[in-house]
């Protein structure tokens, strides 16, 4: 595959300043304005959703999932006090298929429909056109960063937001921890993975009881804008009211182990060739997650395997009813979508669901008392 743009100033900026760490690596593969994934470019433009780009997300499987969704929003703002306006937010919003089909289930309760100020947080201009076409006028606005939002309660849907948000490694070497970098090798003229220096510093960004059992090449990863995010949801959460429900791939314990991966039509693919022209994710880990979102203020439950939080949500019962009106192929699709989203080998297991909600707020929808 011809070099991108991007993998071109890349390596010119590596050898100019040396190696960058894998979250930096990230950040630019994702969002750089000259070429990056999401962000325009070469591989920008493309759409990256659905069966003919490189990935599904459970909202192009079935309405179902941004239906329920939905109602759980709904149903949230009820037990906030029916704030009007209140905010609701997607972080990330894809095509804008999710949002479409929570406004649509939204109208099942008109006040919450009526109360409802739409904000979207995209990076990307292209899928920002898309999310305008999909939700027309019900957008009241588009933002950068989460920071952006308005004040306020809100009621906030991220979907696989943070399994693409950067993450540095961290890797035990017999001579203690080191970060893992990209660099430049003249060589094998290619982009390659490297080591900084050991130091006290990378050791203190693993956590104590980690540090002491791991052997040389264990990889501990930190998403730190995840982190960061969470927290000023948590504490938006518990100071300005609203609900935050969260949905994503990742690991249920805190544990070493490096998962950061690129993802090509349908594939995996090499992580660091042809920057731009790939999605690059890694593991949710949900235990920091809820960690930072307490340190906040915020009451966190889960996270729940997707499965079991969908199906608190009345998904069987929802895919009975559209069965009914179904005709034979489209009764198949339901059937498909439901299993894709609970099978164990699916979706079910591998995808948590995670809620913060403020102080006694009391148990959300979907989550064990």
């Amino acid at each position: 595959m011809p070099r991108t743009a991007l993998e071109q100033r890349l390596i010119r900026r590596l050898r100019s300043t040396g190696p960058i760490s894998v979250a930096s690596y990230m950040a630019d593969v994702l969002t750089a304005p000259d070429g990056g994934y999401y962000s325009g470019g070469e591989a920008g433009d493309r759409d990256p959703f659905g069966w003919t780009g490189d990935f599904v997300t459970a909202p192009e499987i079935s309405q179902m999932f941004g239906e329920l969704l939905g109602l759980w929003c709904a149903e949230a703002w009820q037990r906030l006090g029916e704030p009007d306006p209140v905010t609701l937010a997607e972080l990330g919003p894809g095509r804008g298929t999710l949002m479409a089909d929570a406004l649509r289930a939204a109208k099942m309760l008109p006040g919450f429909d009526r109360a409802l100020a739409v904000h979207l947080v995209e990076v990307s201009r292209a899928l920002r056109h898309q999310q305008a076409e999909a939700l027309g006028a019900r957008i009241a606005g588009f933002h950068d960063q989460v920071a952006d939002l308005p004040d306020g309660p809100a009621l906030v849907i991220a979907n696989e937001f943070f399994d693409a948000l950067p993450v540095r490694q961290f890797e035990k070497t017999d001579r203690g921890w080191s970060e893992r970098m990209v660099a430049y090798d003249p060589e094998r003229d290619r982009l390659v993975f490297a080591l900084g220096a050991p130091s006290q510093n990378a050791a203190a960004y693993v956590p104590e009881h980690l540090r002491q059992t791991a052997q040389p090449g264990a990889v501990f990863e930190l998403a730190p804008s995840a982190l960061s995010i969470a927290n000023d949801l948590g504490r938006r959460v518990a100071h300005d009211g609203g609900a935050v429900i969260l949905v994503d791939y990742g690991r249920s314990e805190t544990r070493l182990e490096a998962t950061l991966q690129a993802v090509r039509r349908h594939q995996r693919a090499d992580v660091l060739s042809a920057p731009g022209t790939a999605d690059l994710t890694a593991h949710v880990d949900f235990p920091l997650i809820a960690q930072a979102a307490r340190e906040a203020g915020a009451e966190v439950h889960g996270p729940v395997p997707q499965r079991d939080f969908l199906k608190g949500l009345g998904l069987d019962q929802r895919a009975e009813i559209l069965k009914q009106q179904a005709n034979p192929e489209q009764r198949a699709q339901i059937e498909t979508g439901h299993h894709r989203l609970t099978a164990a080998d699916q979706m079910g297991t591998l995808f948590q669901a995670m809620a913060f909600v403020p102080p006694g707020y009391g148990t959300p929808a979907g989550f064990p008392a």
